[in-house]
C-alpha cells in the first residue's frame, strides 16, 4: 500500500470515528491512536494552547514534555507561526526540544479554532531521518481540520 493509500484509508476511518462524537479528550485520544496503528510513527500526539503554554494532551508513545513554550521547538514554532512544520532531522533544527533521544524527524500540524486561531498542535515524530513530506503535511492537515471543530 502507497503512502497517499494508507493516508485515503486513514481519512476515511477518522471521518467515522468522530462522527456523533463531541468529548475532545476522547476523540484526540482515538486520533492519536488511529494515526500511530496506521502509520507505524514513534510517536503521535496533541498538545493543547493553555495559559500562554503548550500542554500534553492525548498521545501515544513514550512519555513525553508536560509544557512547551510558545516559540520553543517544533511545537512552540509550529504555533508561533501558526503553520505546519516538517523537519527532516531534528537535530538541526534550531531549539529542538528532545523529549526522547531516539526521536529523528518530526512533523507538527497546528489545530485552529473558528476564528484562526492556534488551539493546539498534532506532533508526529518518527525513529528515521526524512520520515515526513509534503503528502504527509497534506494529509494530516486535512484529519486535523476534520477533528478541529470537534475539540
Amino acid at each position: 500500500m502507497t503512502k497517499e493509500e494508507k493516508y485515503e484509508l486513514l481519512t476515511s476511518q477518522i471521518k467515522a470515528l468522530v462522527e456523533g462524537e463531541d468529548d475532545a479528550i476522547s476523540i484526540m485520544a482515538n486520533v492519536s491512536s488511529a494515526i500511530q496503528e496506521s502509520m507505524g510513527f514513534f510517536w503521535t500526539g496533541f498538545y493543547l494552547e493553555k495559559n500562554g503554554q503548550l500542554r500534553l494532551g492525548p498521545f501515544q508513545g513514550s512519555v513525553a514534555c508536560y509544557r512547551i513554550d510558545h516559540g520553543k521547538g517544533v511545537c512552540g514554532t509550529a504555533y508561533e507561526q501558526k503553520k505546519s512544520i516538517v523537519v527532516p532531522d531534528v537535530e538541526l533544527f534550531p531549539g529542538h526540544i528532545a523529549c526522547s533521544s531516539l526521536s529523528r524527524s518530526e512533523i507538527v500540524v497546528p489545530i485552529f479554532d473558528a476564528q484562526k486561531q492556534v488551539k493546539g498542535v498534532l506532533d508526529i515524530d518518527s525513529r528515521e531521518l526524512n520520515t515526513f513530506d509534503d503528502t504527509d503535511r497534506q494529509y494530516l492537515e486535512n484529519i486535523v481540520s476534520i477533528i478541529a471543530p470537534l475539540i
